[in-house]
């Protein structure tokens, strides 16, 4: 596979990431119950996985680990597309873990996108 493969992926990683924060954003206000509490949710679901996401599982995090990279992960997707079957539809949710999942491995599968030489 080619370094243009590893920056499609890259590409379509970053997307995964903010259509994760969006759907938090949606799901918080959608399941938020009623009141002041959907808007708080609506703030603070995707502004709590951004920071978490910042400091473990950003390619320049602060604390990097790969530990802490994998529960984040799993913490952000796994409740955007928990978000998605339950707000929208399982099809939804299951649709959106597969993706997640799929850029995944290939990101495991492909030479780092930091690494690569300049053309």
């Amino acid at each position: 596979m080619s370094i243009g493969t590893a920056w499609a992926n890259a590409a379509l990683a970053f997307l995964l990431e903010l259509a994760a924060l969006a759907v938090l954003a949606w799901g918080g206000w959608r399941l938020g119950g009623g009141g002041a509490l959907r808007g708080i949710l609506a703030v603070a679901l995707p502004a709590a996985a951004a920071v978490l996401w910042g400091l473990f599982a950003a390619p320049r995090a602060t604390y990097p680990s790969g530990a802490g990279e994998l529960v984040v992960k799993a913490a952000v997707f796994g409740g955007a597309a928990l978000v998605l079957a339950r707000a929208a539809s399982p099809h939804w949710g299951g649709g959106f873990a597969a993706l997640v999942l799929a850029n995944l491995v290939l990101a495991a599968l492909l030479p780092a996108v930091e690494s690569a030489p300049a053309s």
